[in-house]
């Protein structure tokens, strides 16, 4: 968390000097394009990607276990599926890196560390009504 300040300023930074870098070198249109192919690519690998977590989170609860790594995959696909859907390369690297199976795992220890982290500290509030 003490990063995330730093992260929302360098990240759209670093992303508009890649794109115009991008636009400098292939053109504007081939790096809108790129852009656009991305996205779509995106929506189409996490939705993809979402609702085989989701049968496979189904098949736990059927059996009666808890479905703990399918939860934690989803989490990383929905944050794979948002950095998919902003415009720039950087994001798109990131968000591939989450959706893809094989990746995504080297992430899985950043997200429960993270979750183990804040329930350690109790700062989390779960409503019920």
């Amino acid at each position: 968390m003490k990063y995330m300040l730093f992260l929302l300023i360098a990240l759209p930074v670093v992303e508009i000097a890649i794109l115009l870098l991008s636009g400098h070198l292939i053109g504007i249109w081939p790096t809108l394009l790129l852009i656009i192919i991305t996205g779509i690519f995106g929506v189409f690998l996490a939705k993809r990607q979402g609702v085989e977590t989701l049968r496979k989170a189904q098949e736990q609860m059927r059996y009666g276990s808890m479905p703990g790594h399918e939860i934690i995959d989803g989490i990383c696909i929905l944050i794979g599926g948002i950095f998919l859907l902003l415009p720039g390369f950087v994001s798109d690297i990131i968000g591939i890196i989450l959706l893809l199976p094989f990746t995504r795992n080297l992430f899985k220890p950043l997200v429960i560390g993270f979750i183990m982290n804040r329930m350690n500290r109790g700062r989390n509030i779960i409503r019920y009504k």
